[in-house]
């Protein structure tokens, strides 16, 4: 699906124009044009891509495939930027991630990706409804970054959630084997949102220093504010990452002291019934002159010896305070 808006002076003038065209509208100097391709197909992709841009094949073959890690190249009379979006799934507490490539230029911007993304439906709509105020393809990649980091808020929030449910649950005693799974499932998506993180941050710095002449200097504060934005989200990445830690201390600290309590509780059990063994093992031995048969009282005085020696036994655990 290829979508494409003509802007001039601020405002759309035109929308889904014949591809054929925008190589007139590129050469007029106060238009500036953005193309979007959502999923396109191999014909689409080289026809906008090779034939009217007539980008670097480089450039091209990376935005095709697939890459784990953002980047931005500049060009002769463009930049190629490759960004991450985050999406989560609440269901099985999983976040997935989409590529967004970006061809800026001075006067237009091409974006492809295969999926949908918030970020580009958010621009599309505004552009539909005429309300999108676009002085330069520098401000609409901007606006397309912006709403871009906006929606990794959402997704530190569901990984909040998660972690203040995990510690309570753990608090509340509840140390067992599918609650570890679950703090190391979501310890790992966290681990893996600051791997995403970070490197968007060492992108986004380079527009936010101002390096690249295809940002005007007077939006450089702008993406400066995206990536104060981004260092705030990294830092709450992280707390996220060390409550994780702290609350998997104390979850295999619990199971360590219940693992105590029960060893605890084998070897009293253990220990008390001792005395019990001993005369019992020793009453049922086969020798010529057993108590009763020589004495009429001679199983009173077997249960007698034994209980006076178990409860012996349980006086002096108790006065060690061993029980």
């Amino acid at each position: 699906m290829v979508h494409s808006f003509v802007f001039a002076e601020g405002k759309l003038i035109e929308r889904d124009l014949d591809l054929e065209t925008i190589p007139i509208f590129l050469k007029d100097e106060g238009i500036h044009v953005w193309v979007d391709l959502e999923n396109p197909t191999s014909e689409e992709t080289q026809r906008v891509l090779e034939k009217i841009f007539q980008f670097h094949p480089l450039a091209i073959e990376d935005c095709v495939t697939f890459s784990q890690l953002p980047k931005v190249e500049p060009y002769d009379d463009y930049l190629f930027v490759v960004i991450h979006a985050v999406d989560f799934d609440r269901k099985d507490e999983h976040f997935r991630t989409a590529e967004l490539n970006l061809f800026l230029g001075k006067n237009f911007l091409v974006s492809w990706h295969r999926e949908p993304l918030k970020s580009i439906q958010a621009a599309l709509d505004r552009c539909s409804k005429r309300t999108q105020v676009a002085r330069g393809s520098d401000r609409v990649a901007h606006s397309i970054l912006d709403a871009l980091v906006d929606n990794y808020l959402p997704v530190l929030h569901e990984f909040g959630d998660g972690v203040n449910e995990i510690e309570s649950l753990v608090l509340e005693g509840g140390a067992t084997a599918p609650l570890m799974n679950r703090i190391l499932q979501l310890k790992k998506g966290v681990l893996h949102l600051g791997q995403i993180i970070r490197p968007q941050l060492e992108v986004l710095n380079r527009f936010a220093r101002g390096e690249f002449k295809m940002v005007r200097t007077q939006l450089v504060p702008y993406y400066r504010d995206i990536c104060d934005h981004l260092v705030r989200y990294n830092e709450m990445a992280e707390q996220f990452r060390d409550s994780l830690n702290g609350t998997m201390q104390l979850y295999l600290s619990i199971s360590s002291n219940r693992t105590a309590e029960i060893v605890k509780v084998l070897t009293l059990i253990t220990v008390i019934t001792t005395p019990t063994m001993v005369v019992g093992t020793w009453y049922g031995m086969n020798f010529p002159n057993m108590p009763e048969l020589v004495h009429r009282w001679g199983y009173l005085a077997a249960v007698v010896i034994t209980l006076l020696s178990t409860l012996l036994t349980v006086f002096y655990m108790r006065r060690r305070g061993w029980m």
